[in-house]
């Protein structure tokens, strides 16, 4: 190779290494504007905030979660919009009663809040909403409310988010819009998140700025159907009460006793009772409830109802397991499984009262 050729050749190869090097200072220096921008921009916009708090519910991240979205002013203010919507649509309350229930719920208020926070965390962790349990206030009634049936009028348990529509930001706040779907009656809505900056620059989810006007979207959407169904199954549950009025008589005449023990009679036509009329009636009443077409927005009574009778049953069969066996721990168990059914009995009986009540639908007879 003559020198001229030479030269040429290391001159090409000073350019080709020339414009690598060009090329490996360009990418350097985009990979660090990204940085920079992601570090000391995007981590402090509410964007980031809410991709955060979705990745960490997917991941089961709670630390990250509550970071992101601040679990007591939201619950609080969205318990304040849903206790005036428990009874908005009663016009049978009296302006001092209706004051009365106000100091109630107000009196209440960071019990149902903090289990509120409890039952959305463990839905993230465990992946389903749990009930109070063991000695929680809030098991049962000892509060004077149904917690059930409260964290069903939240509509927290079947609202689906759909998308993130829309962000936008005013100083140190900024609103998110999402689209989310009532799952019963399958209606969208665009809720508003309300958002704010923390002293240290991140952003958080506050509060929910129009939770009450979907609590109002979706009340009397679910207020209708479960009026009609109501309406659909009044024959049933007319002829089935009647029944069981019956049965109940013959229960009490049956276990009657002036020594505290029921005798070998008692026994055996209780059983009789037991196995041959009052299980047979109910396994039928649920079967013709079954057969009658259930409108979305009445998902939840068919499905109490329901509950209701499997637990009944299940407190019968363990209460003539204890007539035949004269076993204490079966009759023990089937008092327990009726105090649970009686519970859930009452509660249908809230919804069905809060229904016939409701102003938006036409009360029922």
């Amino acid at each position: 190779m003559d020198d001229y050729t030479w030269q040429k050749h290391i001159q090409k190869r000073r350019r080709s290494k020339g414009r690598l090097v060009f090329v490996v200072l360009l990418f350097l220096a985009a990979a660090i504007g990204t940085a920079i921008w992601y570090f000391a921009f995007f981590l402090r916009t509410p964007e980031y905030a809410l991709t955060s708090a979705q990745e960490a519910w997917a991941r089961q991240d709670t630390e990250t979660f509550k970071h992101f979205v601040n679990l007591n002013l939201l619950t609080s203010r969205a318990y304040d919009d849903l206790t005036v919507d428990l009874f908005a649509y009663d016009a049978t309350l009296t302006p001092q009663t209706r004051v009365m229930f106000e100091k109630f719920y107000i009196l209440i208020k960071p019990q149902l809040t903090q289990g509120t926070e409890a039952a959305i965390l463990s839905r993230m962790t465990a992946g389903e909403w749990l009930l109070p349990e063991g000695t929680d206030i809030l098991k049962g009634r000892q509060l004077g409310i149904d917690y059930e049936r409260f964290l069903e009028r939240s509509q927290l348990r079947n609202t689906t988010l759909l998308a993130v529509e829309k962000v936008e930001r005013n100083g140190p706040t900024a609103t998110a819009a999402l689209r989310i779907r009532e799952d019963y009656t399958q209606t969208e809505f665009l809720l508003e998140l309300s958002m704010e900056q923390a002293e240290d620059g991140h952003w958080q989810v506050a509060y929910i700025k129009n939770y009450r006007q979907y609590l109002d979207t979706i009340a009397p959407l679910q207020n209708q159907h479960i009026s009609q169904y109501i309406e659909a199954t009044k024959g049933i549950v007319t002829t089935f009460n009647e029944i069981f009025r019956d049965q109940q008589i013959q229960f009490q005449y049956l276990t009657g006793t002036a020594k505290g023990k029921l005798s070998d009679y008692q026994r055996g036509e209780l059983q009789t009772l037991i196995r041959d009329y009052v299980i047979p009636s109910l396994t039928e009443r649920q079967k013709e409830l079954d057969a009658v077409p259930v409108p979305p927005g009445a998902q939840y009574l068919a499905v109490q109802r329901k509950l209701s009778t499997e637990t009944a049953l299940s407190a019968w069969e363990h209460f003539l397991k204890g007539l035949k066996e004269d076993d204490p721990s079966e009759f023990d168990t089937a008092e327990a499984l009726h105090k649970q059914a009686l519970a859930i009995d009452l509660r249908v009986d809230d919804i069905i009262h809060h229904t016939a009540i409701s102003k938006n639908i036409p009360n029922m007879p």
